[in-house]
């Protein structure tokens, strides 16, 4: 047994749970050892067998992990049973509570060793960071989470959670480039090397969607979001799958089974991870509005983002709502509702800054630069637009600054200021132009769908 005490620690638990009994060394040795291993097994001279360590423990009444690493019996299991509480917490929107329940749960599970239960109270605390976009403590987690189970030497579909977070942390801090690395490598190592597993790869493929779409590969992201939708798990409604399987594994450890209410736990716990995934299926939405908008199909990409917006609300998922509200302001600007858009425009800067969601904040101050032009209001225009390009330039979104320069060199042209509509230009181009900007080298291998 990997995580077992050291002899010394085993054989000071024997000897004071014989005494606690009062039993002799005899009587525990019967009828398969002697007195005399008992003696040097308490004396912590031997290291004792797995089947040793079952004989003592069935004589002292007490479970066979309990005595070889000194964790109550029920101690696993019943962290098992709090982590789901907290991915409850989590899915329905509640993240600052989370996070607390993860905190504390982390503790425990770090005072008596559970990899595979600190790994998932870390993974929890990063979602909870990402929620209310602390991203700094968000990376954190995820940077522990992945590290705690390469140690433990876990295959990597089971890294992919802690991957794809630190991933996210990062596009959302406006690297959209080191976000797009990790997520492609991973991907290209799951594909080539056979390990398809779906929800792995639902949570690369959903995840590099946002990337692709801020660097301007739009074919890749279209493919990423239709890999993404055909891996999505069918479940009616995960919530009381969810609810049922918890309930089932409280009675269960009630009963003292430990396996079966462990099985059911796992159950649980996926059906909370297909909850917290509805936030890379919006994403998908998302990108399925934006291919609408692109088409002019402008009813059906409003109904999409409006889709996505409605699941991103309902987990509370700042972040992501107000970027998918950026995309939504563009629609409805197209569709001659530029009140609205400039309205939904204005609440969503709030949650929006050059650290949290660069991209999209500056995606907001080009689209209000728009709509300021459209209303003839040129000083308001070129403030949006000089603010967009600073934003830019720190994210490196190379096909957007582009764009932008086009645009604030076409306004300083028409208001008679040609020199800087020049500059401007120029600055456009060069970012166009820039060896490495444009291209993001060879795509990730295909799973076999």
């Amino acid at each position: 047994m990997a995580n077992r005490d050291d002899p010394e620690t085993i054989g000071r638990r024997v000897q004071q749970l014989r005494h606690e009994r009062g039993l002799t060394q005899r009587q525990l040795a019967e009828p398969a050892y002697t007195p005399a291993y008992i003696s040097t097994l308490e004396a912590g001279r031997v290291r004792p067998s797995d089947e040793a360590l079952r004989h003592l423990a069935d004589r002292l009444g007490v479970a066979f992990d309990e005595l070889a690493t000194g964790r109550p019996a029920r101690l696993a299991t019943d962290l098992r049973l709090r982590l789901t509480e907290a991915q409850r917490t989590l899915a329905t929107g509640a993240a600052e509570e989370a996070a607390e329940q993860y905190a504390a749960l982390l503790v425990e599970a770090e005072r008596y060793g559970l990899v595979e239960e600190q790994a998932t109270a870390l993974l929890g605390l990063g979602e909870c960071g990402l929620d209310t976009g602390d991203l700094t403590a968000a990376r954190r987690h995820f940077e522990r989470a992945e590290k705690s189970l390469a140690e433990a030497d876990a295959p990597l579909p089971a890294r992919v959670p802690a991957i794809r977070g630190r991933a996210v942390s990062h596009y959302l801090a406006g690297e959209l480039r080191y976000a797009v690395y990790l997520l492609e490598s991973t991907l290209d190592e799951l594909n080539r090397g056979g390990l398809h597993d779906p929800d792995a790869l639902l949570l690369l493929y959903a995840g590099v969607i946002g990337p692709y779409m801020d660097m301007g590969a739009h074919a890749r992201a279209a493919q990423a979001a239709e890999f993404a939708l055909a891996l999505a798990p069918q479940a009616g409604d995960p919530a009381l799958v969810a609810r049922m399987h918890r309930q089932v594994a409280r009675t269960l450890v009630a009963e003292g089974r430990l396996a079966e209410a462990d099985a059911s736990l796992a159950k649980a716990a996926d059906m909370y991870r297909q909850l917290q995934i509805r936030t890379e299926l919006a994403n998908c939405h998302w990108m399925r509005g934006y291919v609408y908008a692109q088409n002019g199909r402008l009813e059906r990409a409003e109904e999409e983002l409006r889709a996505a917006q409605t699941m991103l609300s309902a987990k509370r998922a700042a972040l992501y709502s107000s970027q998918v509200a950026v995309e939504l302001a563009d629609v409805l600007h197209r569709r001659g509702k530029s009140d609205e858009a400039a309205a939904l425009l204005n609440d969503v800067l709030g949650d929006l800054s050059s650290e949290r969601g660069a991209v999209h904040a500056a995606a907001a101050h080009r689209l209000l630069g728009r709509i300021a032009e459209d209303a003839h209001d040129t000083d308001a225009a070129e403030e949006h637009y000089v603010r967009a390009l600073s934003l830019l330039e720190r994210a490196g979104a190379a096909g957007d600054l582009a764009d932008l320069c086009r645009l604030l060199g076409d306004l300083l042209r028409r208001t008679g200021r040609v020199e800087a509509a020049l500059d401007a230009y120029r600055t456009g181009l060069g970012h166009r132009t820039a060896p490495g900007t444009t291209t993001l080298g060879p795509a990730p291998a295909q799973p076999p769908l």
